[in-house]
């Protein structure tokens, strides 16, 4: 049986960055769904079970013996074990896309000290503004493709409370109970991809810059079957 690709986006992004590569993988004959994360910023801490919750859910929507891959780009990554611990479906493969690497055990800081002291002088009022809005136009703009998508994912990004990245995330042990994998996209990434290869998992490159799921969603999607298969 083929397994499901879930595809966890980024908690300062919105599922647009995954649903080109959805739809490629559904073109393929898989099954695929892009879980929506945009609340798990609201109400007080901690707010990573609200991330294990909406994916529960939308999992829950597949028929119980088809066994999924999970898949987290960028921050996505350290929530993934806690995700995984959540589920009850059969999880095949990991695969983290240009992904923050969890712990190898007990829990991971969301962001490390030097990343908190870039971010408290942009919070007002307990927020951050959107992720696209901490950077230069100049570092911006390479990102997208063409300015339709450009438009849709900026206006879909949420404004996440400071203290997220204040929390620990836990890492809950047995969690890595299958093959995990990387999928490098940007030089930002190298040193995690480095580790990833370290611990013992498949590494694919696919060279771009950090969204490059939206700039090429065939060939990202081939890169995760590929991937798959490889579990």
């Amino acid at each position: 049986m083929k397994p499901a690709f879930v595809l966890v986006h980024s908690l300062l992004l919105g599922p647009s960055t995954w649903l080109p590569v959805a739809d490629r993988l559904t073109g393929a004959g898989y099954q695929a769904c892009v879980p929506s994360l945009l609340k798990v910023g609201e109400g007080a801490p901690p707010y990573w079970p609200r991330a294990v919750d909406a994916v529960r859910a939308e999992v829950g929507l597949l028929p119980a013996a088809v066994p999924i891959v999970l898949v987290a780009h960028s921050n996505a990554g350290l929530l993934l074990p806690a995700i995984r611990a959540g589920l009850t479906h059969r999880v095949v493969g990991s695969v983290f896309v240009d992904a923050a690497l969890p712990a190898r055990r007990g829990s991971t800081r969301a962001a490390s000290a030097e990343m908190l002291e870039f971010l408290r002088p942009k919070s007002a009022d307990g927020l951050l503004p959107r992720w696209t809005d901490w950077w230069d136009e100049a570092d911006v703009a390479p990102l997208f493709p063409n300015e339709e998508i450009r438009r849709t994912v900026v206006a879909e990004q949420p404004r996440l409370p400071l203290a997220y990245y204040e929390q620990e995330v836990p890492v809950p042990s047995g969690w890595n109970d299958h093959p995990c994998s990387y999928l490098l996209f940007s030089p930002s990434y190298e040193e995690l991809a480095a580790e990833a290869h370290d611990r013992g998992w498949q590494v694919a490159h696919m060279p771009g810059a950090h969204l490059h799921q939206i700039v090429d969603p065939e060939g990202t999607a081939r890169h995760l079957v590929e991937l798959a298969a490889g579990s």
